[in-house]
């Protein structure tokens, strides 16, 4: 079997495979899928009867070869079929494997196929939409502190605005991430892993209305100063993917997350946040929410 390298383009032809795609790891959104693609690596697929076959190719770190679950319109892959299908494809492992498929199929039935390894580095941190749209309660007082400080120095003055990410804003929101970036060295020599988000946040911004993608920015004084996008992930829950602020406006982070989540996110439950990569300050921070609940992930390699 061969496959394909997927762009922006192929979005047309595969979102009604994902329409009802269950699995709560935000690796199975369709448009984060289809943007991360840098120098270093591109995402690969294929559909095959009736489910969309789902890899990614590295250029340098081959042994990071892997797919995901295939994402079927009805009956969902079994061990033995994962199987068939890595031998076909000549990848030997799946990344981001939900844990609710190692318990639907069981770890013996699994286990006759693959080895099966947790990635921690790649749990999702999941919330509930009104805990992040409200912040209700004490556990969220100082971060209602902080809202509320840039409210009476921003909001109040009339210095803020908040407007969906276009076609027509992409150029500033392009700019905004490149200075976002000096603060934190985004390039390719210092930080590979910040590089390539970088790459899949500039793809994303140019192709946000084509891959149907939720979006909201930011300006203050009239200058882009954040902004967020959001996908669906499954039906009651969405993803919040590149959110990005300047940290040199008290409570803007705090203000705008929470605008992001009461707009964002209507008719989801939950949110997922994404993993913190085993990253201890974004660790702490995405803990400091009080996630409802952690997605674990795993491996599968084949035997």
């Amino acid at each position: 079997m061969k496959l394909e390298t997927l762009s922006p383009r192929d979005y047309p032809r595969l979102k009604n495979f994902f329409a009802k795609q269950k699995y709560p790891l935000c690796a199975y959104s369709l448009p984060s899928i289809l943007v991360w693609s840098t120098e270093f690596y591109h995402p690969v697929g294929a559909v095959v009867d009736d489910a969309v076959v789902v890899g990614v190719h590295f250029t340098r770190k081959e042994n990071r070869r892997h797919l995901i679950l295939p994402v079927a319109l009805e009956n969902e892959y079994d061990p033995e079929m994962l199987a068939r299908l890595s031998e076909q494809t000549g990848i030997g492992q799946y990344f981001f494997v939900p844990e609710q498929y190692i318990m639907d199929w069981g770890i013996d039935r699994i286990e006759e196929f693959f080895e099966i390894t947790g990635q921690t580095a790649f749990e999702d941190y999941v919330y509930a939409t009104q805990d992040l749209a409200k912040l209700e309660g004490n556990k969220y007082s100082k971060k209602r502190n902080l809202i509320n400080q840039f409210k009476r120095e921003y909001v109040a003055r009339k210095r803020v605005k908040l407007e969906p990410i276009t076609a027509a804003a992409a150029d500033e929101c392009l700019e905004f991430l490149e200075e976002w970036c000096k603060e934190r060295d985004c390039g390719m020599e210092s930080d590979e892993e910040l590089y390539c988000e970088k790459k899949a946040t500039q793809n994303a911004i140019k192709n946000v209305e084509a891959l149907e993608i939720e979006s909201l920015l930011l300006r203050i004084d009239g200058k882009v100063s954040a902004f967020g996008m959001a996908t669906r992930l499954t039906g009651d829950m969405g993803v919040f993917h590149f959110e990005k602020a300047f940290s040199e406006f008290k409570g803007l982070y705090q203000y705008f997350d929470s605008q992001c989540a009461s707009k964002l996110f209507k008719g989801y439950k939950y949110i997922n946040k994404e993993s913190d990569m085993d990253l201890p300050g974004l660790a702490k921070a995405k803990k400091s929410y009080y996630p409802t609940m952690m997605v674990k992930s795993f491996k599968l390699a084949l035997r």
